[in-house]
């Protein structure tokens, strides 16, 4: 039995922090972004939930059950063309939220 070597493409990661409670249009903020990443036809997003974060005020953020105070991600990983026009289709959603952009590589074997 062969094994096909690896298969690799450049592509970027988006990465959006923010808290569950950031609203538009009284909806929340990253179900806002991945309705408009699936309109745009991306490969696919995620929505990380996270444990406990915090961001420059330096007061920790955490799931509680009565609260919308628990910080999310919403995690795209596209082509690099495909990244910068989704960033220029949800500019408006991305107001009081840390955006990062990370250059990475998908492997496919």
């Amino acid at each position: 039995m062969t094994t096909q070597p690896a298969v690799s493409r450049p592509a970027r990661r988006l990465s959006i922090f923010l808290e569950h409670r950031d609203r538009v249009h009284q909806r929340p903020v990253l179900l806002e972004v991945l309705r408009r990443a699936r309109r745009a036809k991306l490969s696919g997003a995620t929505v990380v939930r996270a444990e406990v974060g915090y961001g420059a005020s330096g007061r920790l953020h955490r799931p509680h059950a009565l609260s919308e105070d628990s910080p999310h991600a919403v995690v795209i990983v596209e082509a690099p063309e495909r990244i910068e026009a989704f960033l220029a289709a949800v500019s408006d959603l991305l107001t009081d939220v840390v955006v990062v952009v990370d250059e990475v590589e998908i492997v496919a074997t």
